[in-house]
């Protein structure tokens, strides 16, 4: 597995062991990791620190072009308010765990240009179903759904 990825992965975790929601993200750039994340709502009591969020928050300012160069690994497909931060800071390229268990703007993301990989990983499919399962009033909320009758 790819090391990006798996530190993406090893983000999810550390959210999970948190009481968190298990969504991990990272930045890269030029070989090296300049942001790390994970979900952090529940930890933070914050509305919008999902992994992608948390990784642009601890990636910082960047010099310009820094961001245009970065690939954004992340163990879920991105939300609409995540995936306007990749497109905000010009993120050209992300890689994503799964999408099975949520399917987020993918289709917008590359419409503006961004190449997107989704991986289908079995380790990041396992995670969310188990999630999803023990906690489904905690995950709905997080994608901003009253129940599961009621996608976005």
């Amino acid at each position: 597995m790819d090391l990006f990825m798996q530190a993406a992965i090893e983000q999810a975790r550390l959210g999970l062991a948190q009481g968190g929601i298990p969504i991990g993200s990272v930045i890269v750039h030029d070989g090296r990791i300049i942001g790390r994340g994970h979900n952090r709502r529940v930890q933070k009591g914050s509305a919008i620190l999902h992994g992608e969020m948390d990784a642009f928050e601890n990636a910082g300012r960047q010099p310009a072009g820094i961001y245009h160069e970065s690939v954004l690994y992340t163990t879920l497909s991105p939300c609409a308010m995540c995936s306007g931060a990749i497109l905000l800071y010009g993120i050209r390229q992300i890689v994503i765990g799964e999408n099975q268990t949520f399917m987020g703007e993918e289709a917008l993301l590359r419409s503006r240009g961004v190449q997107v990989d989704v991986l289908q990983d079995a380790d990041c499919i396992h995670m969310m179903r188990t999630f999803i399962e023990a906690s489904p009033e905690l995950w709905n909320e997080d994608i901003g759904v009253e129940d599961s009758d009621h996608p976005l």
